[in-house]
């Protein structure tokens, strides 16, 4: 097995597909990657009428997708081989962050209020347990959490000079869409909280938004493989793990 090195290329920031020159493949796969987030809140006018200001600022690191392009010759292919090239490319590299600030509403609950923060996915899922930041007056803690979140990815596929030797140029242009990340902020006079009562209030805040898009455009060295090879392309996690199976997408002047 010929196993291409490929530098990580920046994730291109503008929402639209870059063109290709060539006719190309589509593929499209969900999965979930991890995802790591951290809070801080602030609050201010805790004791005022009708209720504190408060201030959310944060991150959410992505655990990263690669993709795999696997140039084989052979019809029936189950596995990489000793005359396949296989070449892996960053699409959203590991640890890349999406930032946040949010001004939610006012809060209604008077009397310097205990605070929690609750993830959900903005659909009515929960992601974790209420956490207490605090007591208004006395400063509200950071909070960080790990979960899955749900991702889309549409990756296009296009190659040129498909008999020449040392092999094919392949460029995969797309993007990955992101599921939703949601908090809910509990204001509540009760010192024994378990659950949300009547008296409470909850202010819900969406810190990234349901299909916030990551666009690519990347140019692996694939050659190597010659005589028209088949292509395939594969996901994978930030740490090199398939996410799911290859996919065929056939001959390399079929695409």
């Amino acid at each position: 097995m010929h196993r291409t090195s490929v530098a990580a290329l920046a994730a291109a920031a503008s929402l639209g597909l870059a063109a290709t020159a060539s006719a190309s493949v589509s593929v499209t796969q969900s999965f979930s990657q991890n995802a790591h987030v951290e809070v801080r809140t602030s609050a201010t006018g805790c004791s005022n009428n009708p209720g504190p200001y408060i201030t959310i600022d944060g991150s959410m690191g992505l655990g990263g997708v690669k993709a795999r392009i696997i140039l084989t010759n052979n019809e029936r292919w189950t596995h990489v081989a000793s005359d396949d090239v296989i070449a892996d490319v960053d699409i959203a590299p590991a640890g890349q962050n999406l930032t946040f600030h949010k001004q939610p509403s006012q809060g209604g609950v008077g009397g310097n209020p205990w605070i929690y923060f609750q993830l959900n996915n903005c659909k009515g899922t929960t992601l974790s347990n209420p956490l207490l930041l605090g007591r208004c007056v006395q400063g509200l803690s950071p909070t960080a959490l790990d979960f899955l979140l749900p991702t889309n990815a549409t990756c296009r596929v296009s190659s040129d000079v498909c008999s020449n030797s040392p092999g094919p140029y392949v460029t995969l242009d797309g993007e990955l869409r992101l599921g939703g990340v949601g908090g809910t902020l509990i204001l509540t006079n009760n010192a024994k909280f378990t659950h949300a009562a009547s008296g409470d209030v909850v202010i819900d805040i969406v810190l990234i938004p349901e299909g916030q898009s990551i666009t690519f455009h990347k140019q692996p060295p694939a050659g190597g493989a010659g005589g028209n090879p088949i292509i395939y392309v594969q996901f994978l996690n930030g740490s090199g793990s398939p996410v799911g199976d290859p996919i065929k997408l056939g001959r390399c002047n079929k695409i």
